[in-house]
């Protein structure tokens, strides 16, 4: 019936007519939020109430949901728990008139506390409304966490007042590859843009509205060839003028560590969390190669001051700068798994995307760890390579059945899918890929693993009608 599966719903017999004026009561915020998204007027009164009480057993984001002839009740522990109440009533909420609602009663709760999806505005920069309507596809599926990729060496797409040329250059590049990237092909095609801070600012809101948080990455210190574009000093070339990336991979070319670099970034990150308030900073960290810092002798200086055995493990101290400096303003650092190989600062959140083996290595560290394996959540990947009309894709197949299937180690904080977009120019490509696979990551991620994928395919058939109603490109099953 509903979409994460919920922990208990009983049906029983008969239904609520949920009319025009029906009457509804509860805190500002979430009546504030029914009245947003149920397309109906409605009025004051207690038709639909929500209520929050003291629940220990429903924890942080738990409800519990009664539907009744006489009309509808929600409670829960806190606002965020109502939040999702709210998704699972309209859930309910046929399409058409008359709006029957089964009568039910329904207890539920996540199994993990971290349920995202990563989008990467980096290498396209999509609209802003169409990140709204994200945003609005994570709320429906009761995933709490938007992991917004805002850099990478192909475009910086957050505005920084103080150094406005990274957006100036290094928001726009001169061509984009056409086809696979091995084939060595361009479209001669400029692309650009940014967001800026109080557009973003007004997302986050609109998120939060939702239930949904934003974690903010800046990728660091390497995907930095944007930023490098842009201010050619933070580099390790002296002299050479970088362009914006206009080929997809991995970039030689990083940020070299010098003081000013540093302070320079630290400048970056005040602007960040002037922006974002959750608790999380994303500061990347994958795919960091380390030619450049072997070649410069002011790296090779600095590992040997800092008494380190490989210049690469420079990244572990830096990044610990930026963690620190972080935690000074209240927040947390997001780290990907290659820093666990190189002295990750203590408590930073480890995103395991390398693979399932990595989670474990995550957790064995120490770390808080979400689960991003790459063989199951990176939903970018192509579903089937055997169908001519799939679209292109960086890597595959990824077939819905696995990434439902994927079992996280215990002891994990949540899961995460990937939406990485070199190979998703356009919105519709976006949610071509996202969904349905997304659906089955938000299940994993609040119902948690063991469920049965043909019963899920039987539930999903039915939510795709909801997809089509907003309009969503999904794959077909």
């Amino acid at each position: 019936m509903l979409l994460p599966r919920s922990a208990d719903a009983t049906l029983h017999d008969g239904q609520f007519l949920l009319a025009e004026g029906a009457g509804l009561g509860g805190p500002p915020a979430i009546t504030a939020l029914v009245r947003e998204l149920l397309p109906l007027p409605l009025s004051d009164g207690s038709d639909l109430t929500f209520r929050v009480v003291a629940d220990g057993s429903l924890g942080a984001e738990g409800y519990h949901l009664s539907v009744t002839p006489d009309g509808v009740t929600a409670t829960a522990a806190t606002e965020d728990g109502l939040r999702w109440a709210v998704q699972s009533l309209l859930q309910l909420v046929p399409a058409g008139e008359p709006r029957r609602l089964p009568c039910v009663e329904v207890t539920d709760r996540p199994a993990y506390p971290w349920r995202g999806s990563l989008l990467d505005v980096a290498r396209w920069c999509h609209p802003m409304p169409f990140l709204r309507r994200y945003v609005d596809l994570l709320a429906m599926h009761k995933l709490n966490t938007l992991h917004l990729h805002l850099t990478d060496d192909q475009g910086w797409r957050f505005e920084v007042r103080k150094y406005p040329r990274l957006t100036e250059v290094g928001g726009f590049r001169r061509e984009s590859p056409a086809g696979h990237a091995r084939e060595g092909r361009s479209d001669g095609v400029p692309h650009g843009g940014f967001y800026t801070q109080r557009e973003l600012s007004d997302l986050v809101a609109y998120a939060a509205r939702r239930g949904v948080r934003i974690m903010p990455e800046i990728d660091l210190p390497g995907h930095t060839q944007s930023a490098i574009a842009a201010y050619p000093e933070l580099g390790n070339l002296p002299g050479r003028q970088l362009e914006t990336r206009t080929t997809w991979g991995i970039s030689s070319h990083i940020l070299n560590l010098s003081d000013a670099t540093r302070s320079f970034v630290l400048d970056v990150l005040d602007e960040v969390v002037e922006v974002f308030p959750f608790e999380y900073v994303h500061v990347g960290g994958d795919e960091v190669p380390t030619e450049e810092w072997r070649a410069s002798p002011d790296a090779l200086a600095r590992a040997a001051e800092l008494g380190l055995g490989d210049v690469a493990d420079l990244q572990g101290w830096f990044t610990g700068l930026l963690a620190e400096h972080l935690a000074a303003r209240g927040r947390k650092v997001g780290v990907w798994d290659e820093l666990v190989d190189r002295q990750a600062p203590p408590g930073a959140t480890v995103f395991a995307w390398q693979g399932e083996r990595r989670v474990g290595v995550a957790l064995a560290a120490g770390h808080p760890t979400v689960a991003a394996p790459q063989s199951h959540t990176y939903l970018d990947w192509a579903e089937t390579v055997d169908d001519p009309d799939e679209p292109l894709a960086i890597n595959g197949p990824l077939p819905l059945e696995k990434v439902y299937g994927y079992r996280p180690d215990d002891g994990v904080i949540g899961v995460q899918g990937q939406v990485w977009s070199e190979y998703l120019p356009t919105t519709d490509l976006v949610e071509w890929r996202a969904f349905p696979r997304l659906a089955a990551i938000a299940e994993l991620g609040w119902s948690g693993p063991g469920g049965d994928f043909g019963e899920f395919r039987q539930r999903l058939a039915g939510h795709l009608g909801r997809l089509d109603r907003m309009g969503v490109r999904y794959r077909p099953l």
